[in-house]
C-alpha cells in the first residue's frame, strides 16, 4: 500500500477560510492526502488566502517567494492558492508566480480533486467562476474525521451591502443561503462525530433566507430548527449587520436555551456622515436603539463590534461621534483597524485622512475599547457559566474552554475532558482570560 500524499494548508482570514480549509482538506482527502502542519513535508501546499486587509495579494506573493527552495528540492511538490486573493487575482498569479500550479475561488473549491488530478499531469489549472452546482452537496460524501467540540458551518455567503470599503461583493458574489434541510443535515452529522457547539456563518449570516418546506425561513427559523439536535448544546452565528437583525432574531436571543448570549453586530463608526459615505444604510442612533432591543430581549448579553477610523474624509469631529458611540453601547469586546485602501472600491478612490492622524485615532479607540473589554471581563468575578472544555491547559490537571459569552476559562484541578460542558465559578480575571472553579 502506497503512503498517502500530504497535504499542508496555511488559512488567512476569517472564520468562513477557516471553514473552507476543512472542506478543502475533506476534498482532498479522498484522494489520498493527509493533513500535515509543515509545508516542508507536503506533496501539495494550498493557501487559503483573505483580501480584506491592504496588501493582501503582496503578502501572499511574498509567501510564495518563500517557496522557491522547497520547489526546486521537489519538483514533485504541487503549489495552489484558494479563496479570495484567488478570486480577485486569477490569471496574475500565475503570470508572477510561475511555480503556483492550482489557482482556485471559493466558490469552486468542490473542483480540486479533478484540479489536482491535471495538476499532477503537469497542467496549469485556474478555476475563478461562480458555479451553479452547490459546492457543498458535492462535498457531502467525502471522507469525514471525528471531530473536536466546536465547529464553523457555512449558512450563507456573499453580500449585497456594498460597503465603500468592501471586497467581499467582488470575490465572493451575491448573497446566496444554503438550503435549510442540507444544514441541519450537516449539523446532525458534525454533531455525530463529536461536535457540541456550532457557529453559523455568513458574511451577512442574518440575511440568511434559505429555502424550507414552507418557503423560505430566516436565521431565527432556522436556529430553532437546529435547536431540535439532541447533542448540540450550543448555537453561535457571525457576522451580522445591523439592517438586517430581525424581530424574531432579537427574540430568539431572549428564547432559546441553546443560543449564546454573545452577538457580533459591527457598526464600522459613530459619525452618521461616514456612515453614509461608507454605504452602511444605518445611523449611530439606530445602531444604540437596536442595542437597546437586544438587551432587553437578553439583559447579560455581551455585544462585539467592528470599527473602522482614518476612513476617507473622517474629521476629528467624526471620530469624536464614534468614542460617544463605543461609550455608550458598552462593549464586551471589538475589532478595530485603520482604513487600508482596496483596489477597485469606491472608498479607494477618495481623499485619504493624514496616515499619522488615523494612528493616533487607532491608538486612542483601542485604549477605550480595552478598558471596556476589561471591565466586563472583571465584572464576571462570582458568576456561574457554563464552559465548553476545548483542550488540556498548559499546567497539570488544567482544562481549557470558552464561557456561554465567548470568554477563555481555564480551570485547574479539573477531572473533565475535552467536549464536556460543565458549570463554573468565575475566581479571577486576567488580560485575557478568565480562571473558574467546577460546581459540583
Amino acid at each position: 500500500m502506497s503512503a498517502p500524499k500530504k497535504l499542508f494548508i496555511k488559512t488567512y482570514g476569517c472564520q468562513m477560510n477557516v471553514y473552507d480549509s476543512e472542506r478543502m482538506a475533506e476534498a482532498l482527502g479522498g484522494e489520498g492526502y493527509v493533513e500535515t502542519k509543515s509545508a516542508d513535508d507536503a506533496d501539495m501546499i494550498l493557501l487559503n488566502t483573505c483580501h480584506i486587509r491592504e496588501k493582501a495579494a503582496e503578502k501572499v506573493y511574498s509567501e510564495l517567494g518563500r517557496f522557491k527552495g522547497l520547489k526546486a528540492e521537489k519538483p514533485d511538490l504541487k503549489i495552489g492558492v484558494a479563496g479570495c486573493v484567488a478570486q480577485a487575482e486569477g490569471e496574475e498569479i500565475m503570470r508572477r508566480q510561475p511555480l503556483v500550479d492550482l489557482v482556485v475561488g471559493p466558490q469552486s473549491y468542490h473542483r480540486l480533486p479533478e484540479m489536482e488530478a491535471k495538476a499532477r499531469e503537469g497542467e496549469k489549472v485556474l478555476d475563478t467562476d461562480f458555479p451553479e452546482e452547490d459546492k457543498f452537496e458535492k462535498l457531502k460524501n467525502r471522507p469525514k474525521a471525528k471531530r473536536g467540540p466546536t465547529a464553523f458551518l457555512t449558512v450563507q455567503e456573499g453580500c449585497d451591502k456594498f460597503c465603500a470599503f468592501c471586497v467581499v461583493p467582488y470575490t465572493r458574489g451575491a448573497e446566496v443561503s444554503r438550503p435549510a434541510d442540507r444544514i441541519v443535515r450537516e449539523a446532525q452529522d458534525l454533531v455525530e462525530r463529536g461536535v457540541r457547539e456550532i457557529t453559523l456563518l455568513g458574511q451577512n449570516v442574518n440575511a440568511y433566507h434559505g429555502a424550507g418546506p414552507n418557503g423560505d425561513l430566516t436565521l431565527a427559523q432556522l436556529i430553532w430548527d437546529l435547536d431540535k439536535i439532541d447533542g448540540l448544546e450550543r448555537i453561535r452565528f457571525t457576522t451580522s449587520h445591523p439592517n438586517d437583525m430581525q424581530d424574531d432574531l432579537i427574540e430568539a436571543h431572549g428564547t432559546c436555551a441553546k443560543l449564546m448570549p454573545y452577538l457580533h453586530l459591527p457598526v464600522q463608526a459613530g459619525s452618521d456622515k461616514i456612515l453614509k459615505r461608507m454605504n452602511r444604510s444605518h445611523t449611530a442612533e439606530s445602531y444604540i436603539r437596536l442595542i437597546e432591543r437586544i438587551r432587553a430581549a437578553r439583559p447579560d448579553i455581551l455585544i462585539s463590534g467592528d470599527f473602522i477610523v482614518g476612513f476617507p474624509e473622517e474629521t476629528e469631529e467624526d471620530f469624536q461621534a464614534t468614542l460617544d458611540l463605543v461609550e455608550e453601547v458598552k462593549y464586551g469586546t471589538a475589532y478595530s483597524f485603520k482604513y487600508s485602501t482596496r483596489p477597485g472600491t469606491p472608498a479607494a478612490e477618495r481623499a485619504q485622512v493624514d496616515p499619522a492622524a488615523a494612528d493616533d485615532r487607532l491608538q486612542r479607540l483601542q485604549a477605550l475599547l480595552t478598558k471596556q473589554q476589561r471591565e466586563v471581563q472583571d465584572s464576571m468575578v462570582g458568576r456561574e457559566v457554563g464552559v465548553l472544555f476545548e483542550k488540556a491547559g498548559r499546567l497539570p490537571g488544567q482544562m481549557v474552554g470558552k464561557s456561554d459569552y465567548l470568554h477563555a476559562v481555564h480551570v485547574a484541578d479539573c477531572n473533565r475532558q475535552v467536549g464536556d460542558l460543565a458549570r463554573v465559578r468565575i475566581v479571577s480575571s486576567g488580560a485575557n482570560s478568565l480562571a473558574g472553579e467546577l460546581i459540583d
